[in-house]
């Protein structure tokens, strides 16, 4: 009897380059008791929440994140919760600290923590010329052994870390990717054209995301993905998948909402967002405060009317 064809043995998947990320990446807020001191519990829900929806990563203590209230202890407490929610998904630390000494420091603490890699900003407040930030970025990113997301955002930070330094820094194989907030789609362009695949753009202002997709960024860094990840990830998946016009009546939907996060109260206004949204609250650690007044009820109505129109998503497994 003539024995049973064996079975061909199923396509292993290659493993994932360290670094080589992509897709949706919720830079994720911290939560606070009416005390003042971080709610693990409430940070858990919220950002299980991101997870179950389907991102690519989570991005902890960044600005959305009040980092800058936030002291080392509590940023490392961060990385552990959000690895342990993670499962295999990447999870960074933003280093946003005034010394290279005192960021050397941290993403040391990161890396024992677990953090799969480190979103790196310029000391701050410090506005370091070229050399120097090149010099922190470098010297950070030897002393976390890890993959790193440069960050720039000089409408916010006043540094620019141009195309030109980026293809400086190409050299030191940390530098994984890059998080362009410089408020100017045609950086992702710039970009590639002077380092073409060395790097990993990603858009990190909501209201250019869909913008710079088109122009080739491979990643979000996402605000508003925090009240509404299921729409954020279904933009991005669409456009991967060339399926624009979907892609595009759903980003018109979220437009109003996603200019929210171009703002000097970010922070306040995308928490009151998610409040509203998922049943969180929208604390913040002084000396940041609350919406109230005129400025609440804006961020009220924009959040009424969208959920009033909210679109049915499309089935992201047709073709």
């Amino acid at each position: 009897m003539a024995s049973k064809p064996k079975s061909a043995s199923k396509p292993v998947a290659p493993a994932p380059i360290p670094g080589r990320w992509s897709g949706v990446f919720p830079a994720v807020t911290s939560k606070f008791t009416e005390d003042g001191a971080l709610d693990e519990k409430e940070m858990a829900r919220c950002w299980k929440l991101q997870v179950d929806a389907g991102v690519d990563g989570l991005i902890v203590c960044g600005s959305l994140g009040e980092a800058s209230t936030l002291d080392a202890a509590e940023k490392i407490e961060q990385v552990k919760l959000a690895c342990s929610l993670a499962g295999k998904l990447p999870v960074l630390l933003t280093i946003s600290e005034g010394s290279t000494r005192n960021a050397c420091r941290l993403v040391e603490a990161g890396a024992k923590a677990g953090a799969s890699g480190f979103m790196v900003l310029p000391g701050l407040p410090y506005k370091s010329d070229r050399r120097e930030t090149i010099r922190h970025m470098t010297d950070v990113a030897r002393a976390g052994g890890l993959p790193v997301m440069v960050y720039n955002n000089p409408p916010a930070y006043g540094v620019d870390i141009t195309p030109d330094m980026l293809a400086d820094m190409a050299t030191e194989p940390l530098f994984a990717a890059v998080k362009e907030s410089s408020d100017n789609v045609r950086r992702v362009t710039d970009i590639i054209n002077k380092t073409g695949p060395r790097y990993q753009v990603f858009t990190g202002v909501d209201n250019l995301a869909l913008e710079s997709f088109a122009m080739g960024a491979v990643g979000w860094v996402a605000g508003l993905v925090v009240a509404f990840p299921a729409e954020t990830v279904a933009i991005w998946k669409l456009a991967q998948a060339g399926r624009w016009e979907e892609a595009r009546a759903l980003y018109r939907w979220f437009r109003p909402l996603l200019d929210v996060d171009v703002s000097a109260k970010l922070v306040q206004n995308i928490k009151l967002v998610e409040a509203l949204v998922t049943k969180s609250n929208d604390r913040c650690r002084s000396p940041r405060l609350p919406l109230i007044g005129r400025e609440r009820a804006a961020i009220v109505k924009i959040v009424e009317d969208a959920l009033r129109t909210r679109p049915k998503l499309p089935n992201l497994a047709a073709k």
